[in-house]
């Protein structure tokens, strides 16, 4: 019924499909399962994910938690053909434990927007840390390359756009302040996208079916 904007993820060791990240700030519980479907199938058609393991952000992880939305979306998500592992936090959404994380798309920019703000502060004050002390910059140019992993992996640029599921076309959305990297990534992630036959995987695949 309505399109959702995805952001991916690469932490933990996993590529995390987190949405909706703001397409939809009202939502009703089934546009929760359609969006999981989309997403899962295209985690499993573009990176090959076999069985996505499927969670719901909530307050808690406990089934009767949250808002009145989690609640019914939860119940619609478990009695689905979809892989669900049931609610997750907030502290969960950048450990990698689970393929697809499901919100509504208010709730979902604010996280993708906090942990954007987080990251840059956490860089910004080490950056800061390492030019205080003579022999803090030593150490610095050593663990170097630990910290461009490290920011490699918190950088929104490197897949620079998330795919808008849900729409009879393909879509790709970035940052507004992407930059040339970002484009340039953003281009990649449609080309695999396009080469990978996703639109036609999505029609055919998507639909999450309550069992």
């Amino acid at each position: 019924e309505r399109p959702t904007l995805v952001a991916l993820m690469p932490l933990s060791g996993r590529l995390t499909a987190f949405l909706d990240v703001g397409a939809n700030a009202d939502c009703k519980p089934n546009y929760l399962l359609q969006f999981a479907g989309m997403a899962s199938a295209y985690m499993r058609h573009v990176w090959d994910v076999e069985r996505p393991k499927v969670a719901l952000l909530n307050i808690g992880e406990e089934e009767a938690k949250g808002s009145t939305l989690a609640q019914e979306a939860y119940e619609l998500l478990a009695g689905s053909d979809l892989n669900f592992i049931g609610n997750v936090e907030g502290r969960d959404v950048p450990t990698g434990i689970a393929d697809v994380i499901v919100t509504d798309g208010f709730t979902g920019n604010v996280v993708i927007k906090t942990m954007e703000g987080m990251a840059d502060f956490i860089m910004g004050q080490l950056r800061v840390a390492i030019k205080s002390r003579p022999w803090y910059a030593a150490a610095g140019l050593a663990l170097m390359p630990a910290f461009n992993q490290m920011r490699k992996k918190l950088d929104y640029r490197e897949y620079g756009a998330g795919p808008l599921l849900g729409v009879n076309g393909l879509v790709f959305i970035g940052h507004g302040r992407s930059d040339a990297r970002a484009i340039f990534s953003a281009l990649r992630v449609a080309r695999e996208a396009v080469q990978s036959g996703m639109l036609e995987a999505l029609r055919e695949r998507a639909p999450a079916r309550v069992r």
